[in-house]
């Protein structure tokens, strides 16, 4: 059957002005939480009943037009909804959607194989050299499991399963994000606690007159230190109080440790060697070519590093939109730009469109450095590393999709509605939202999804996101709610919908 677009409705009334029409054609679907009236379209119902939804087995070419069920959802009373049918008793409930979320669990089951071995070589006994294989073993995972390419590789791979494929496959799948930081955690702690081993026992072995050299016991002290002061500025609370601090002892603890460690390993080989030559005892260790290709991966990204030429579009005192022509990022990228090429760097999603050069990312007011960003945009700024997938690089997995976002959320967002690769049903909340984001963004997003939903909250006050996700989640048939939004409201949500049989996925902070 012939798919046929859906027009785009050419007026909608707000409902709490319906004497103010909106400046665009377009229309912003606008709701009131104290109203149930509908809108008023100029599309009669023989209209829509032109389009036609595409058969559910059918793969991901078939997002280009919408049904009339798709026009007739009702989701305006949502407030009225009683939605206390949670699937499990609150412990369980507690238990697996909070406490052991996936990215603990992947922490868990990484930090407990450690731990495993490590109580096994405590009780036989290991060298000095076997304990520092293992040490860098787990920082070489650490340290990999999050470079660039690496990244968008395993998100390739995994989202690139089929939408005929069996939902429990396909949302086996989707939990590729998690495993980024629940690996990345858990080798970086089992490493660090390996450390401390090796040091107890090279301690010994230089106590006892064995082959460590003091230089050697030096430089591992030293490392260990720096370890323990990266762990303790990665615990989540620490780091979303002090982010800034833990960036900087991330970015430039972490380049010393690298350094040191290239000393440890060459000390290490030549304290063991023996007989050979130094040469020929780095060429045969394991640990020297993991830390090889560790610093490799380091360094990748910085070769990359360049100053950008960028068009600013100010939209409004709050946000500002950049405009880049250098790549085509797939949906999902995120971009990583500062002002000065070494210090500060902010990741920000990238907005690309099908048939268009280059891509764009909007910049909202969060902080000094976005508010001097929105008052002096730049001509040229620091780019570092390629475009890198996350979070929402899951959303072509499914047919039908509930997209939740709020505020400059829509970024992350806006690639998908564009690229059609599902079907969608957009939510998108914000104050002011044409006066903030302007009209060209909003416009476009209502050509690509007529259906969408924008909710002014500064005219209808903040919703109940879960009470409305849920309600469209039944009348969209969704299979799954992908959100992007603040830490609490995104965890609300994603519980909300998890702890009710609803799949439901958002970004984490964990890592």
């Amino acid at each position: 059957m012939d798919q046929v677009s859906p027009q785009v409705p050419s007026a909608a009334l707000s409902l709490l002005d319906e004497k103010e029409k909106l400046a665009k054609p377009a229309a912003v679907h606008v709701i009131s939480a104290k109203s149930s009236t509908t809108f008023e379209l100029e599309h009669t119902v023989e209209e829509l009943s032109s389009s036609t939804l595409p058969d559910s087995n059918s793969s991901r070419d078939h997002t280009s037009s919408l049904s009339l069920d798709e026009k007739a959802i009702s989701w305006e009373d949502f407030h009225n909804d009683n939605y206390s049918n949670k699937k499990q008793n609150r412990v369980i409930r507690n238990l697996r959607f909070q406490l052991l979320n996936v990215y603990r669990r992947l922490f868990t089951v990484a930090f407990i194989a450690n731990m495993a071995i490590f109580i096994a070589f405590c009780v036989r006994g290991a060298s000095v050299p076997k304990l520092a294989e293992i040490t860098v073993s787990n920082i070489f995972v650490a340290v990999l499991i999050r470079q660039e390419y690496v990244v968008n590789a395993i998100f390739a791979i995994a989202c690139s399963g089929p939408q005929s494929w069996p939902l429990w496959i396909r949302l086996k799948l989707c939990r590729v994000y998690s495993l980024f930081g629940g690996i990345h955690s858990g080798t970086a702690a089992s490493g660090t606690i390996w450390l401390i081993l090796f040091c107890g026992q090279a301690t010994r072995n230089f106590v006892d007159g064995g082959a460590i050299s003091v230089h050697t016991l030096g430089v591992s002290y030293a490392i260990l230190l720096l370890l323990l002061l990266m762990v303790v500025f990665a615990y989540p609370a620490l780091r979303s109080k002090r982010h800034d601090t833990f960036e900087y002892i991330h970015r430039f603890m972490g380049w010393t440790v690298v350094g040191l460690v290239w000393s440890q390993v060459v000390l290490l080989n030549n304290d063991f060697k023996g007989h050979l030559s130094l040469a020929h005892a780095l060429r045969n260790d394991p640990t020297f070519w993991l830390v090889v290709v560790l610093t490799g991966s380091i360094i990748l990204p910085w070769l990359k590093l360049r100053k950008e030429p960028v068009r600013s579009e100010v939209l409004s005192k709050h946000a500002v939109r950049l405009y880049f022509d250098y790549d085509e990022p797939v949906p999902g990228s995120f971009i990583r730009i500062s002002n000065d090429g070494l210090f500060e760097y902010h990741s920000f999603a990238t907005i690309s469109v099908p048939g268009t050069k280059g891509f764009s990312a909007i910049v909202s007011r969060a902080g000094d450095w976005t508010s001097e960003m929105i008052a002096s945009p730049p001509s040229r700024i620091w780019v570092r590393g390629i475009p890198t997938t996350g979070v929402m690089r899951i959303v072509p997995l499914f047919r039908r999709v509930v997209v939740v976002a709020t505020g400059s959320g829509i970024g992350p967002c806006a690639p998908h509605v564009f690229a059609k690769l599902s079907t969608i049903q957009l939510l998108w909340t914000a104050p002011n939202v044409r006066e903030t984001f302007g009209d060209k963004l909003v416009d476009d997003i209502l050509e690509a999804s007529p259906t969408a939903v924008i909710y002014d909250t500064r005219k209808s006050g903040k919703p109940d996101m879960v009470k409305l996700v849920a309600r469209l989640v039944k009348e969209f048939d969704a299979e799954a709610v992908c959100i992007i939004s603040n830490t609490p409201l995104t965890k609300k949500v994603v519980y909300g919908m998890m702890s009710r049989g609803i799949p439901a996925f958002g970004a984490i902070w964990d890592s």
